[in-house]
């Protein structure tokens, strides 16, 4: 049986609450801790943006300044959120040597999260996990996950949805108008669910926190040790982790990396020479930017809410891109490739799905005359 800690930190100020695992994560690939399962609760609001989005298309930066709400861009995929002491997190980091810690993204969210189960299934909801990365209550979301990897350290980070302010959740998203809005409040009601909303109280916190750990114990096959962050936790905390996340790179990458592509339609730059943005909506929404030259792509940005391990392997897709032309076949036959070499993971996304969203680029030049174009939405589908 594998010796664990398990660090509470309470309610934590948000930095800590979103960014303080990573620290762990370092000292474990630095050989400097143990695995650790962390519970946190943030002890204030504030509003967290996906790895691979672009902070001005998905958040209404103005509004959260105005409300004095941090924006913290997490080193994980998935979509932005907001987020406060509603929640608990769990934060799994893992050395890559543990015996009981899959090795695939898929695998790892399917047996990790069936302590998310067995926690809800403990308080009397009758919860069930949904591939990719969701566990569900009558047929609505109650908790939401995310997995990476740093260096030796293999990680997984979600939530027990206490309660949920729909209307904070849906106020500080960048939408089209206030109709829009109103609709977005509406989905999140009918799709996403609570604790209070299920049972119509909320038990008490030691009590929840008790069945994560029975659950970690029980599912895992570990013993979790009651332990403190280290001293060497701390400084990498205090002095790497949250200078990075407090950063102005950081917090508006991939824009910086892309300075040429951030606009919100199509726009004609030169004679044959055109910026557009597209959106493909697989099992995660994929959003495409990108300059091209008739039917050559001369750069491209994908963003969105989707999952990569390693993260930064979506900026090896991208320069495998430069100089392609739009031809399906060998847009995915390189992306392969790229996937191939680089042992790229994105769990519910493939390297077709990707080639779908990039091939959206030739239908709407074809699609639209040459002349400044809307944004493309995503296509729907059932």
């Amino acid at each position: 049986m594998e010796n664990w800690r398990l660090i509470d930190l309470g309610m934590a100020e948000p930095y800590v609450a979103q960014c303080f695992y990573e620290a762990v994560a370092l000292a474990i690939d630095r050989g400097l801790s143990p695995s650790t399962i962390i519970l946190v609760q943030p002890s204030s609001p504030y509003v967290c943006l996906g790895y691979h989005q672009i902070l001005e298309k998905e958040i209404d930066v103005e509004y959260c300044k105005e409300r004095g709400l941090p924006i913290i861009r997490r080193s994980q995929g998935g979509g932005a959120t907001y987020l406060n002491s509603d929640q608990i997190f769990y934060q799994v980091v893992a050395s890559e040597d543990s015996k009981v810690i899959p090795r695939k993204v898929d695998e790892l969210f399917e047996k990790l999260l069936r302590v998310t189960v067995y926690v809800y299934r403990e308080l009397g909801l009758n919860a069930e996990f949904k591939p990719l990365n969701d566990v569900m209550v009558n047929n609505r979301k109650i908790s939401g996950n995310g997995a990476g990897r740093i260096g030796k350290a293999i990680i997984l980070v979600g939530n027990i949805i206490l309660d949920l302010d729909y209307d904070s959740m849906a106020r500080v998203l960048k939408i089209p108008d206030e109709k829009f809005r109103d609709k977005m409040a509406k989905s999140m009601r009918e799709w996403v669910t609570s604790i209070r909303r299920e049972l119509g109280y909320i038990p008490p916190i030691d009590e929840i926190k008790k069945l994560l750990v029975e659950g970690y114990e029980k599912i895992l096959g570990i013993k979790l040790i009651p332990s403190e962050p280290s001293e060497d936790e701390m400084n990498i905390f205090e002095r790497e982790v949250k200078p990075k996340h407090m950063s102005y790179e950081w917090l508006h990458m991939p824009k910086l990396t892309h300075k040429g592509l951030t606009i919100d339609r199509a726009v004609k730059i030169a004679d044959g020479v055109k910026v557009i943005e597209v959106a493909h909506k697989a099992k995660k929404l994929i959003k495409v930017t990108a300059e091209v030259i008739g039917d050559k792509i001369l750069d491209i940005m994908i963003t969105g809410d989707f999952f990569m391990v390693p993260e930064d392997g979506i900026s090896k897709i991208e320069t495998a891109l430069k100089g392609i032309i739009l031809n399906r076949e060998e847009i995915a036959e390189k992306i392969k490739e790229v996937f191939d070499k680089n042992n790229i993971q994105s769990p519910g996304i493939s390297a077709e799905d990707f080639a779908d969203a990039i091939m959206r680029l030739k239908e709407y030049t074809e699609k639209y005359p040459p002349e400044v174009r809307p944004f493309a939405e995503p296509e729907k589908k059932d």
